[in-house]
This record gives C-alpha cells, structure tokens and sequence, in this order.
C-alpha cells in the first residue's frame, strides 16, 4: 500500500494545473507550473519505509545467518548514474551497515583518476601511462569492452599502477582482479627493490668567465687549444663576455650511478569470474602491473576484502547513464556475478527524465535492466530507489522523475522487488528549491551537495535497518 506522502504525490500529478499530462514541450515553456501551487506551502515527508520488503527476506535471512554465525560476507551492490559515481550516497550507507553488522571491506572500485573521472576518495590511483576510456552511455566500440564499471579503460603501455588506500578502515587482505573473459591480463606487487646501476661517462667542467678573461687563458688553464674550447661552444670568433659560461672539453671520466625500481610480482590465483591475490597482512598499497604477455590489457573493475566477516558494499555509478546505455552492454550483467550479490540495489531515471522520457518507456528500459540482472543472478533480491527530485533549468519541477516514482512503486509487487522512494523522501515535486536553501542541492539543482547524498545515505540505511529489524522481530 502506498505512504501518506506517495498519495499527496498522487494527488499532485493528477489535479495540479499542468502535471496531468506532460509532454516534451510543457517542461520548458509553463511557466504557470510554479505558480500554480506555492513552493513553500508543500512539504513532502515520507514515512521513510522500504515498500515491499517481503522481496528482501531471502536477502535478511543470509544477513541474520551471518550475524548468527559471524561469519561469511553479505554482498549488495548498488548501481546508478552520477548519483552514484562520486560514491558520497553510498559511501554514507556502506558506512553505516558496516557500523551494525561487519566491515567485510571496501567492495568494488574502479580506477577513475585514470579515466579522468570522478570517483570515491577511500581509494585512489596513480599510474605512469596513459589510458584510454569510454562510458556505457556512448555507442559500442569494437575493441573497447566495457563492463561491470560501465567504463571500459585500457592501455597498450608498459605500466605500473600503484592503489592507495585512504581510509584505513579499508585496509584489505585480498585483492580481486575482473577483466574481460577473465583474461590474466595483471601481475600484482606489494613492494619494488631499488636497482643501482654504474656507468662511467665523460667528466662536465663548465667554467664562468670573469672580468678579463680571454679566449687563450682558459684554455691555458684547462690545458686545451682554442680551437678545442671554440669547437665545444661553437664559437665562430673569440669574443666572450663575463658571466657567462663555457664548456670545457676533456677527457676524463667519471662514475655516474642510475637507480631504478623494479617491481616483485606476486602469485595470483584464479576462479571462473577473477584473478585474485590474498595476503596473511592488511595491506593499504598494491601494484598492478601487465602481464608481459599481453600487448594490451583491459580492466573492468577491482575488489577490495579482508578478512573479517561482514558486509560489502558494492558500488557502481556511470555519469549520464541510464538504463538503457546498461542494456546495451551485455558484458556488464555477464561479470555482475563476480560480485557475488545477495541485493542488488537500483538507482536510476534521472537521464531519462531530462531525455524527457515517458513514463512506460523508461519503464521498459528499467524492467529489462531488471531482468538482464536476474538471468545471471537468480538468487539476489532487488531493491528500486525512486529517482530524486530535481528541476529542468534550475526552475521547473521535474515531472517525469514525479512520474516514474509513481510507476517503480506501482509494479513492485508484480516483479517482486522493493522500493524505496527517494523522491518523496527528499520533498517531492516542490522540494527541490527547499532543499536548496538547507544547502543540500549542487547549483544545477539536479545533483545534490555533499550533505545532501550523504542526507540520502543516511535516510536509506535508516530505512534498512528498520526492514530487517522488522524481519527479525517476525521471523518464525
């Protein structure tokens, strides 16, 4: 059944002057929408519940086995456009289920300062080579496959890429490599030694000239002819003036010491989805080096575990992605299971929205996401997040995104997922501008500030924990 807020959100797409029925041209040029009702006379609050959460229980009964046990990893992973790429949302979640059931470790990662993206600060990528990348949302490209992180990055270049992790709550012992088919594409290394090598090369002497000098005194000094000295400046006459320099040829040599590092690749071992190194010590540093075989090398995505029990919070977000840019990459579903995922949580519509997409539309491309992720992954359970309020041009609601909330909630218990309505959550149609004056919307009024993905991470674990709380106290 749907909240208190979802039916004032009804009431407001059906009777609101304008809302009814939009279309492409409406978004733009009604100004009367904002007039009709006074931004600040709407206040949307949720009840904060995930609706339908019986669709989660096989998902809170492998949570409650672990918590039991204290063993074992819980994996969900989250997928998303820019809401979810700088990993703020998400880092505020996994954060906060980590705190009430088990720190498993930082879960997926991608290398975005390679791909000249945003991405999380809890790890963080330097390499020595340049690497080529494409997002999920532009057309498929022979030769560049793009994956589990909806970028597709590779390089023909002789590298070494070293991983630091920042936040030392995230030190791991394994480190899990997914590349396209599996490909052992990477070598791995936890140290380099320093390499001195000795040569013997010709001795500089470089001479300032002072007030007075001349030509054949200096090189009287340094026992040379003038021709010599005029031949190594390439003088044409023996004008010289003081202060400057001169360099003054020899035959003596002396040692020159070069250093260099060289990297001690490490054993990895294989499973059917990755290529995965595991250390007996916490590690917050690794390198990844090519497999000298390879000529090129591609990489999909990293993933970061220790040792404890726990759970893993996977997240992927794409800038400007939508559902449909997913659908189009079959790659990305076939090494989804290398997750391992027991949720999969859903967070996507708004590109669709500012494509001012229809509601059914968007609606088929979400449901053929959904089902691209079954087929791989029968057992997880999934989770739809309603896309967040925004504005077109800083100062239209935005009606579709109104739209499909309405719609993800709709058809959740045909398709047996649950739903969790951001939307209504966050203000609803009007809250936008609200939003912005407690400092949690970015100028564009589409993204949110820092405060305000981590205002949504923490509405959304609040929401979780009460589900399972909910489903431990009716377990039978």
């Amino acid at each position: 059944m749907p909240n208190k807020a979802l039916t004032l959100l009804l009431f407001l797409l059906v009777f609101t002057r304008g809302f009814a029925q939009v279309d492409s041209t409406d978004v733009y040029t009604n100004e009367a929408l904002i007039d009709t009702i006074a931004t600040d006379s709407i206040e949307m609050v949720g009840d904060n519940i995930i609706t339908n959460s019986s669709a989660l229980s096989l998902f809170f009964e492998k949570l409650y086995l672990m918590e039991q046990q204290k063993a074992g990893k819980i994996n969900i992973v989250h997928i998303g456009d820019s809401h979810i790429q700088a990993d703020l949302m998400t880092n505020c979640i996994r954060k906060r289920l980590q705190e009430m059931y088990g720190n498993a470790g930082a879960g997926f990662i991608f290398p975005h300062q390679l791909a000249k993206t945003n991405g999380t600060y809890n790890v963080r990528f330097k390499s020595n080579a340049s690497w080529a990348a494409r997002r999920n949302i532009f057309t498929v490209e022979e030769g560049m496959p793009v994956g589990l992180s909806g970028i597709g990055l590779k390089t023909r270049e002789n590298f070494a890429v070293e991983l630091d992790v920042k936040d030392s709550a995230y030190r791991f012992n394994t480190i899990k490599i997914i590349t396209p088919k599996n490909a052992s594409l990477f070598d791995v290394a936890t140290s380099s030694k320093t390499i001195v090598l000795e040569s013997t090369v010709p001795k500089k002497i470089i001479h300032r000239i002072k007030s007075g000098e001349v030509l054949g005194s200096i090189a009287n000094k340094y026992g040379i002819t003038i021709t010599q000295l005029k031949q190594a400046n390439g003088l044409k006459n023996n004008n010289i003036r003081a202060g400057k320099t001169l360099k003054i040829p020899t035959n003596e040599l002396q040692k020159k010491e070069v250093k260099r590092s060289e990297f001690i690749p490490l054993s990895l071992e294989a499973d059917a989805l990755s290529h995965f190194y595991h250390s007996e010590n916490a590690l917050d540093k690794i390198y990844l080096l090519p497999n000298k075989e390879e000529k090129e090398v591609n990489l999909s995505g990293l993933v970061l575990e220790n040792d404890a029990p726990g759970i893993l919070y996977h997240s992927i977000g794409v800038n400007g992605a939508k559902a449909s840019d997913y659908n189009k990459y079959p790659l990305f579903f076939e090494q989804l299971p290398a997750l391992v995922p027991d949720l999969v949580i859903v967070s996507l519509g708004t590109n669709e929205s500012f494509d001012k997409m229809a509601s059914p539309d968007f609606m088929v491309q979400l449901n053929q996401f959904l089902a691209n992720v079954k087929a791989k992954n029968p057992d997880a359970c999934i989770l739809v997040m309603t896309p967040p309020p925004s504005l077109f041009r800083r100062k239209y609601p935005n009606t579709f995104a109104a739209s499909y909330a309405k719609s993800i909630v709709m058809q959740e218990t045909d398709l047996n997922y649950a739903s969790w309505d951001l939307y209504t959550e966050m203000g609803g149609l009007y809250g936008v501008n609200r939003n912005a004056a407690r400092g949690l919307m970015a100028g564009d009024k589409v993204h949110y500030s820092k405060d305000g993905y981590e205002k949504q991470g923490k509405l959304f674990a609040e929401s979780f924990i009460k589900a399972y709380d909910n489903f431990k106290t009716n377990r039978k």
